[in-house]
């Protein structure tokens, strides 16, 4: 009898074990199944707002385009958004799941032809000498490795070359970099790269530089002879009021007005980035935006989206 009732205790302990374990693997899935509604959620939410942020960056860059006039910082779509609370607007059901959650957006428009556009270094196939001469004295001015310099050149021109009809590519030809950030793919350092990207693009095309947005190290790097104190000058002067026409900066720093630099200048943009930035509870979505704006057509040319990089701690 006594064998008996260890048997059917020990019995009822294996049930209450199992019950158990299968109970907890149930929750557990549960659990795992919320989680993976909540981030797909989360997910089509940060899309719905990314895209609308961009459709009103178009709208705002072809608004600007029918105003005419040159491009400038003074501009409303020069105009950073700040940080926005947009939970409100996540869900018209305020019993809703989605209602008390904590949801933020912010972005700002950038032009793209206030950067030095590294395409401009190939011309027809070949070198450009007054695009790399200028490369060159950008990379002087940010003390950046001189050994760097021909190699990226000679790579861009090999990876931009046109094929004939029937011909082959090199094996040894580069891949043709989208982004500033793949131009580790041509032989750059990270620390090249992360001290180049404001000041550099890649574009699809040959385009001026916007003196009414380059920065002063830009500007100084793209024209020959001028001086850093000139630019700053230019810039300084920008600031009060923007310039309509080349003529205009060129009455205040001649060098501006060499016929061969005019060419490569301009008071007028085609081609923007739009940063949106989305902030969901703790998760932090970021897209980025290249727009080619044609007169008041704006159309999207690539997107870019992933979770936003921590911040750099400061010292």
């Amino acid at each position: 009898m006594r064998n008996h009732r260890g048997a059917a205790l020990l019995a009822a302990m294996l049930t209450v074990t199992l019950v158990a374990t299968l109970a907890a693997t149930a929750l557990w899935q549960q659990w795992r199944s919320v989680e993976v509604e909540a981030a797909e959620r989360a997910r089509v939410q940060s899309t719905w707002l990314l895209t609308g942020a961009l459709d009103w960056a178009r709208l705002i860059l072809r608004q600007d385009a029918s105003a005419g006039g040159a491009d400038h910082l003074a501009e409303p779509w020069a105009v950073p958004l700040q940080e926005a609370r947009l939970s409100t607007f996540l869900s018209m059901d305020s019993s809703s799941a989605d209602a008390d959650r904590d949801a933020f957006l912010s972005g700002q428009i950038t032009d793209l032809q206030g950067r030095m556009n590294l395409t401009n270094l190939v011309e027809d196939g070949k070198l450009s000498v007054p695009a790399s001469q200028a490369l060159a004295r950008l990379f002087d001015q940010l003390g950046l490795p001189a050994s760097e310099l021909n190699p990226l050149t000679q790579q861009l021109v090999a990876a931009r070359k046109v094929l004939k009809p029937g011909e082959q590519a090199a094996p040894q030809t580069p891949l043709l970099p989208q982004t500033v950030e793949q131009l580790a793919w041509l032989g750059l350092s990270p620390q090249t790269v992360a001290a180049l990207r404001p000041y550099v693009t890649l574009l699809p095309e040959r385009t001026p530089l916007n003196i009414n947005t380059a920065s002063a190290e830009v500007i100084q790097a793209s024209v020959p002879g001028l001086e850093m104190a000139d630019a700053t000058r230019l810039v300084n002067a920008r600031e009060r009021a923007h310039f309509s026409t080349l003529a205009d900066a060129a009455r205040l720093v001649p060098a501006l007005g060499d016929a061969g630099v005019a060419g490569q200048l301009a008071v007028n943009s085609r081609f923007f980035e739009v940063r949106g930035r989305v902030r969901l509870d703790q998760a932090v979505v970021e897209e980025v935006s290249v727009v080619q704006r044609d007169g008041i057509n704006v159309r999207t040319l690539s997107r870019e989206r992933g979770p936003s990089p921590a911040p750099t701690p400061a010292g």
